[in-house]
């Protein structure tokens, strides 16, 4: 069984249960009008999350049939040419390499969010075809994983693992951290820098109170905060871009 970070290997999620359906995007995936799914349930319990209900309580929330979503796409082929996999952390989902595939047989591009802690889904993700593209999340610098993701003692290898895999260039990827004024110093952004030099982009989001937190309180960088980060990133990687919700 995949190590969970609480212990708890029951958190896989039986089946593919999305809980909700963004119709189109031109932000989320580069170079694509896309769909958005969100799945429920994630392996981190980070305390800025802005999909506290998805998170802390996805049974709560509104399940959304596959023929649904499956009839949805259909209709909208041709405006749309992409799809995002959201979440929460969709590879926690037990039949998510399936039903991405299912998406790419419905003729779409395929693009998968994860915050990388089951390196060994990514493997499966990519080798499998089942993707056209990952975005990454990188919390913050490893010493701060734990209080970043609310995971006391938290592992830190499996991230290292997802990092150095994609790495290989085996298929398009981002980076991206979303930056909190409390939790990111200039510190944290050289060793995520130094982490993630060979990545084609990094992309920063200013974080934003949504009002579904499940921690409140934390407030967005200045932007000379985000300038300076920006600043460290690019002495690392060639492309750094601000990318706006």
């Amino acid at each position: 069984m995949p190590f969970f970070p609480n212990g708890e290997e029951g958190a896989i999620i039986k089946g593919m249960v999305i809980h909700g359906l963004q119709k189109m995007t031109l932000v989320d995936y580069p170079g694509r009008v896309a769909a958005i799914l969100f799945t429920g349930a994630c392996n981190f319990r980070c305390p800025f999350c802005q999909n506290a209900s998805l998170v802390l309580s996805p049974d709560t929330e509104p399940v959304i049939p596959d023929d649904e979503i499956f009839s949805y796409l259909h209709k909208r082929k041709g405006m749309l040419d992409g799809v995002v996999v959201t979440g929460g952390e969709p590879t926690i989902q037990k039949d998510l390499l399936p039903f991405l595939l299912r998406l790419k047989d419905e003729g779409y591009a395929v693009k998968l969010d994860t915050n990388g802690y089951r390196p060994d889904v990514v493997r499966a993700a990519v080798e499998g075809g089942c993707i056209d593209y990952i975005a990454m999340d990188v919390k913050n610098s490893l010493g701060k994983y734990p209080m970043t993701t609310g995971i006391p003692d938290l592992d830190t290898v499996p991230v290292k693992e997802s990092i150095s895999y994609l790495a290989e260039g085996r298929i398009p990827y981002e980076f991206r951290t979303t930056v909190v004024h409390e939790l990111h110093s200039p510190e944290d952004f050289e060793e995520i820098g130094a982490m993630c030099s060979s990545c084609p982009s990094f992309f920063l989001q200013s974080y934003s109170d949504a009002g579904d937190i499940i921690c409140p309180g934390f407030t967005a960088p200045s932007s000379e905060e985000m300038d300076t980060y920006i600043a460290i990133l690019r002495k690392y990687i060639g492309n750094v871009q601000i990318r706006d919700r």
